[in-house]
């Protein structure tokens, strides 16, 4: 299968399968080139909690908004705390930690609107970036998914709210799985295969592979596809990247790989004015 996200002319990748439903749907995430940070941020980092310079961080923020051609200040961004809650976005959030981390929307890993002037953007360097579009309802959203808001099952979490609140069926949504960390890079412990197992049932193939005593290899992305299917998405309407943010060390920031000291790229999806 075609790799879904596909890289244009500027410094990020966008998701032209979904572009095609709505020519003014606006999708994709960044890649680390192209900005103005410097030492271990060069150059596009767009996270103001990693100790860069706070004026370059904005002027990159600033330069994202200007190709995309949505203004700043109808930005949206959360406070990403590594859990399974999620909000929804209306006229009012915007420009929330667009340029300070005090206005940030608090609490919440994920995001969703049906409000045409407004972009959401979540933060990542190895975790999942889950994007959710229904076109039929004009509704969007994105998630961000560590491992611990993926057994959290944050990505069912968005899909309920979309089926029983919004009341768009979940045939008519779409997902995407963005560019993170790779099963053969992302080792972990028997705690946290323990919590993969709770949102598994007994029959399901394992995303996850022992490599010695108490060490295993996890497939976030294979295990965030399945929580999608479970939740009631076509798995003919889910994309998957084979980008893995590690590998690709020259292309995207890696937390694992950069043993912490790393900058941030953004994920987001709204629509063009």
């Amino acid at each position: 299968m075609m790799e879904p996200f596909q890289k244009g002319s500027f410094s990020y990748l966008s998701l032209p399968n979904w572009m095609q439903l709505d020519q003014n749907l606006v999708v994709g995430m960044t890649t680390r080139e192209g900005g103005y940070s410097k030492g271990p941020y060069r150059s596009f980092n767009l996270g103001l909690h990693v100790n860069d310079h706070e004026k370059d961080v904005i002027k990159n923020r600033e330069k994202l908004a200007n190709n995309v051609m949505v203004p700043l200040q109808k930005w949206v961004f959360c406070e990403q705390v590594h859990g399974n809650s999620i909000c929804k976005v209306t006229k009012q959030h915007r420009n929330s930690g667009v340029d300070n981390l005090e206005t940030v929307i608090k609490g919440v890993d994920g995001l969703y609107t049906n409000d045409r002037e407004t972009i959401l953007a979540t933060l990542y360097a190895d975790c999942v970036p889950v994007y959710f579009f229904a076109p039929k309802h004009q509704m969007i959203g994105i998630v961000h998914a560590g491992w611990k808001g993926t057994v959290g099952n944050i990505v069912g979490n968005m899909v309920n709210r979309w089926v029983d609140v919004e009341q768009i069926p979940a045939k008519d949504i779409y997902a995407a799985i963005g560019p993170s960390i790779s099963m053969e890079q992302y080792e972990v412990d028997e705690k946290v295969i323990a919590n993969v197992d709770n949102v598994l049932d007994i029959h399901d193939t394992k995303p996850y592979t022992k490599t010695k005593v108490g060490k295993f290899l996890l497939n976030l992305k294979q295990l965030n596809r399945k929580l999608l299917i479970k939740a009631g998405v076509c798995e003919s309407n889910i994309l998957e990247t084979s980008y893995c943010t590690s590998n690709n060390n020259d292309l995207f920031f890696s937390h694992r790989k950069e043993n912490g000291v790393t900058g941030r790229m953004v994920s987001f999806i709204g629509y063009k004015l």
